[in-house]
C-alpha cells in the first residue's frame, strides 16, 4: 500500500482524531514523533496521553514516545474559579528580592477587611506584627538594604523606559558583586548605572541632567559621579561611545523644532560626520550645531543661548564649531551660514 493510500484510509477512519492537548487551553504542542511518519505503519496520525506523557500511532498502536516532559505551565485550579492558569509575574532585577518574596498583604488587615475574613480583633492585631517582623526579616542582611535602596533610586529617579530600568539594576547587581559599591555612596553607583544603561542603548543622558535627577549637582558630586562611571564603566566593560546623531532626537525635542529640521540635521550630519576635524569635540556640541544650523536653512531658526541652554555648552564653543562646520559644508560647494 503506497503512502497516498494510507493518508486516505486514515482520513476516513470515524473516531481517530488527535487529541493534543485536548481540553485544556494551554498551547498545543509539538514533539518529534507527533510530526514524522510512523516507523512501523508510515502513517501520521498520533495521539498523545498527556496523564501518562505517551505518544502512540493511531493505526498500529505503536507507542513512539514515553516519559515526555510537559514544559508548559501548570493548568490545575484548586479552587472553585473558572481560570486555571496559575502564572505569575516574571522575576525583575529592578526589585531588591526580584520579585520572588512573599508578603504579607496590609490591606487585609484592616479592621473592616478582617470581619470580612471573620478574623478576631485579637487576631488581626497578631497578624500585624507578624506582618511588620515579615518586613524587617527581608532587609535584615546588609546586601538586602542596599539592593532595597538602590533599585528604589532606579525606579524613582533615573527617568528611563521599563526596559533600561532592568538594564540598569542588572548593572548596579554586577557592580555590587564585584564590590564596587563599598565604600561609595549607593546614590552615586546607582546614578552611574542610569548613565551607563542609556549610553548602552544608544539614547544617551547628560551626566549633569542625572547628576540633577540624584541630586548631586553641586560640584564635589558631579565630580564624584564622573570618577564612578569611569570606574564601573572599566569594571564591567560598557565602552559604547556616544556619538552626535544619538543626541540630536532629544535636542531636537527640547528645542521644540519642527520634524524638517530633524531631517536637515540628519543629513548635515551625514555630509560632514566622516571628518577628522570633530575628532575630540564634545558630542552633544556637534550635535548642537547640526540644530542649530539646520534651523537656521528650514527657516525656524534658534538663538545660540536657547542652543546652548539645552546643549550645555558655551556659546564660544557653538561659535567655534560653528567654523568647522561652515568651513566643512564650503569645501562640499554648499554656502556658508552669514
Amino acid at each position: 500500500m503506497d503512502k497516498e493510500q494510507t493518508e486516505s484510509d486514515t482520513a476516513a477512519k470515524d473516531g481517530r482524531k488527535t487529541s493534543i492537548g485536548a481540553g485544556r487551553p494551554s498551547q498545543q504542542r509539538r514533539t518529534v514523533g507527533q510530526t514524522e511518519p510512523c516507523t512501523v505503519c508510515g502513517a501520521i496520525e498520533w495521539d498523545e496521553d498527556i496523564s501518562r506523557g505517551e505518544t502512540c500511532c493511531l493505526s498500529c498502536g505503536f507507542v513512539a514516545e514515553q516519559n515526555s516532559i510537559d514544559p508548559g505551565a501548570e493548568w490545575t485550579n484548586h479552587s472553585d474559579g473558572q481560570d486555571r492558569s496559575r502564572v505569575g509575574a516574571p522575576t525583575r532585577n529592578s526589585l531588591s528580592d526580584k520579585g520572588l518574596n512573599t508578603s504579607i498583604s496590609r490591606g487585609d488587615l484592616t479592621s473592616g477587611a478582617a470581619r470580612r475574613h471573620g478574623i478576631k480583633s485579637r487576631d488581626a492585631r497578631d497578624w500585624r506584627r507578624r506582618a511588620i517582623i515579615d518586613e524587617r526579616t527581608k532587609t535584615r542582611s546588609s546586601r538586602a538594604r542596599n539592593l532595597t535602596t538602590a533599585m528604589q533610586f532606579i525606579r524613582d529617579r533615573g527617568n528611563l523606559p521599563p526596559r533600561l530600568v532592568e538594564e540598569a539594576a542588572a548593572l548596579y547587581r554586577k557592580a555590587a558583586e564585584m564590590g564596587l559599591v563599598t565604600g561609595r555612596s549607593i546614590r552615586g553607583v546607582a546614578a552611574a548605572c542610569v548613565y551607563l544603561a542609556a549610553r548602552e542603548a544608544s539614547l544617551p543622558r547628560k551626566i549633569e541632567d542625572i547628576a540633577e535627577q540624584f541630586d548631586m549637582d553641586n560640584d564635589a558630586n558631579l565630580k564624584e559621579l564622573k570618577r564612578t562611571i569611569r570606574l564601573v564603566a572599566r569594571k564591567l566593560g560598557t565602552h559604547h561611545i556616544s556619538g552626535p546623531a544619538e543626541y540630536l532626537d532629544v535636542f531636537h525635542s527640547k528645542l521644540g523644532l519642527p520634524a524638517p529640521v530633524l531631517g536637515e540635521a540628519n543629513y548635515l550630519w551625514g555630509r560632514v560626520g566622516e571628518s577628522m576635524e570633530w575628532q575630540g569635540k564634545k558630542p552633544a556640541g556637534v550635535a548642537g550645531v547640526m540644530l542649530y544650523k539646520a534651523a537656521q536653512n528650514r527657516g525656524h531658526p534658534r538663538t545660540q543661548a536657547e542652543v546652548c541652554d539645552v546643549v550645555g555648552v558655551s556659546e564660544v564653543t557653538l561659535r567655534g564649531l560653528l567654523r568647522i562646520l561652515d568651513a566643512l559644508l564650503d569645501q562640499l560647494g554648499e554656502a556658508p551660514s552669514n
